[in-house]
C-alpha cells in the first residue's frame, strides 16, 4: 500500500484546523469567566444561564423553531412529491424549477422574494419568512428523496400493482416505506437549513420579526459576548446532531446503496 505524502497530510490538517479550530474556540470561550473575549479568565456556567433567561433570545429561539417545523414540514411534502416525479417522469422543467433555489444565490433569491411579497402586498413577517423557507428547502428534499428513490428496486412497486394494488395504494404500502428514511433526512435537512438561515431571513423578516440568526447578528454588532459565543454553541450542537441523524438515516448521500448493503 503507498503511503500518501507527507505535505498531502499537512495540507489537509490546516485546511481542517481553518474550518474547526474556531467552532472550538467559539465553544470554549462560551464558558470564559468575563465579558470580554481578549483573555481567558475562568471557568463558568453563568453565561448559559443568563442565556435561557433571556427573553429577547427565547422569542427569537421559538420563532426559529416555529419557522423550522412550518418550513420542514411543508417542504417535506411537497419535495417528495417533486422528486417522485422527477424520478419517475423526468419532467425538464420541473427540475429547472425545484433545482433553481439551491443553485441562485441566496441574497438574490431574498431581493426577489421580498419584492414578490411587497407586489402582493402581503405583510413580512414569520407568514412571509416561513414562506421563503419553503421554497428554497424543497429543492434539498427533493434531491434527497430522488436519490433514495435511485437505490430502490421498482420491481416491488411493480409487484404490488401487478398484485391489483392502485398507484396510490402501492405508493402508500410499498414505495413510501421503502424511501421514508430520505424522508425524514430531508425533513432533517429542511429543519436545519431554515433554522440556520439568516440572508433570506433578513430581507423577508420585516420590522419587528426577529428570529435567532437575526438576533444573533444585532448582538455581534456591538460585541462578540461569551452569551453569543453560548447560543452559537447551542445551535452548533442541534446542527450537528442533526447532520449526524441524516447520515445515519440516509446513508445513500454518503455512498452508494451497494457499499451500505
Amino acid at each position: 500500500m503507498r503511503r500518501r505524502p507527507v505535505g498531502l497530510w499537512a495540507a489537509a490538517l490546516l485546511g481542517y484546523a481553518f474550518l474547526y479550530v474556531p467552532l472550538f474556540i467559539v465553544v470554549v470561550y462560551s464558558f470564559n469567566d468575563s465579558r470580554l473575549n481578549a483573555e481567558w479568565v475562568g471557568f463558568t456556567f453563568d453565561w448559559y444561564d443568563k442565556l435561557f433567561h433571556n427573553q429577547d433570545m427565547l422569542l427569537a429561539a421559538g420563532n426559529s423553531l416555529l419557522i423550522g417545523l412550518t418550513a420542514s414540514a411543508v417542504s417535506t411534502v411537497l419535495g417528495t412529491m417533486a422528486g417522485l416525479a422527477m424520478y419517475r417522469y423526468r419532467p425538464r422543467l420541473l427540475s429547472i424549477l425545484v433545482l433553481a433555489p439551491i443553485a441562485i444565490p441566496e441574497i438574490l433569491m431574498g431581493v426577489s422574494l421580498l419584492i414578490f411579497f411587497v407586489l402582493l402586498n402581503l405583510t413580512l413577517g414569520l407568514v412571509s419568512v416561513a414562506l421563503a423557507h419553503i421554497a428554497f428547502c424543497i429543492g434539498f428534499v427533493a434531491i434527497v428523496v430522488r436519490s433514495r428513490l435511485a437505490g430502490m428496486d421498482e420491481s416491488l412497486t411493480e409487484a404490488a400493482r401487478d398484485c391489483g394494488a392502485s398507484p396510490l395504494n402501492a405508493f402508500r404500502y410499498v414505495t413510501l416505506p421503502l424511501i421514508m428514511p430520505g424522508v425524514i433526512a430531508g425533513a432533517l435537512m429542511a429543519f436545519t437549513l431554515s433554522i440556520d438561515d439568516f440572508v433570506i431571513t433578513f430581507f423577508t423578516a420585516g420590522a419587528g420579526t426577529v428570529t435567532l440568526p437575526l438576533q444573533i447578528y444585532s448582538m455581534i454588532k456591538i460585541a462578540v459576548t461569551p452569551e453569543v459565543n453560548a447560543v452559537s454553541t447551542l445551535l452548533m450542537l442541534l446542527t450537528l446532531a442533526l447532520i449526524i441523524v441524516v447520515s445515519k438515516l440516509s446513508p445513500s448521500l454518503l455512498g452508494t446503496e451497494e457499499e451500505n448493503a
